[in-house]
């Protein structure tokens, strides 16, 4: 199953756009958002979306009722933490970074995904540590996701400008 990954989206709907086209054509099975939606209107280009959609709120993301009542018809975003089997992999998707090697230690998963640093790290493991950097570009100036092959546990980092 190809999973889609994007985090710290910061409202930028543009490159959400961009990204929810690059997943439909790709045909990924479900998409993952590490956190930083910011605002309910970012549900709108998530509503074009032809897969499971799965999300972690973050540390900038405003009124949380509303993001969820948004994607209430989309998929669902978790407090703080989603953990899951998808593909015969164990996954866990959260959004700060402060876990992450004591999780990595663990050999409780097979696939960490985080978000929050707006910087691209990419492990490849055991287990596979995948930060897909800031779909936003706000920060960097450089706007990404991630594509990830969970057969091959592959994952390719995509530009979006």
């Amino acid at each position: 199953m190809l999973l889609g990954i994007l985090s710290d989206s910061h409202d930028n709907i543009p490159y959400l756009n961009k990204a929810i086209e690059i997943f439909n054509q790709r045909q990924v099975g479900h998409v993952l958002h590490a956190g930083d939606f910011v605002s309910a209107f970012t549900s709108k280009p998530f509503s074009n979306l032809k897969c499971k959609f799965t999300g972690v709120f973050g540390n900038n993301d405003g009124d949380k009722l509303l993001l969820e009542d948004g994607f209430k018809n989309i998929g669902e975003i978790y407090d703080d933490v989603y953990e899951d089997t998808i593909d015969n992999k164990r996954i866990i998707l959260f959004h700060r970074e402060t876990l992450v090697e004591k999780l990595a230690g663990s050999g409780k998963y097979d696939i960490i995904i985080y978000g929050h640093t707006h910087k691209i790290d990419l492990k490849e493991g055991p287990p596979l540590i995948i930060n897909p950097g800031e779909c936003g570009g706000w920060i960097t100036g450089n706007s990404t996701i991630a594509i990830l092959d969970t057969e091959k546990m592959k994952a390719e980092i995509i530009r979006l400008e």
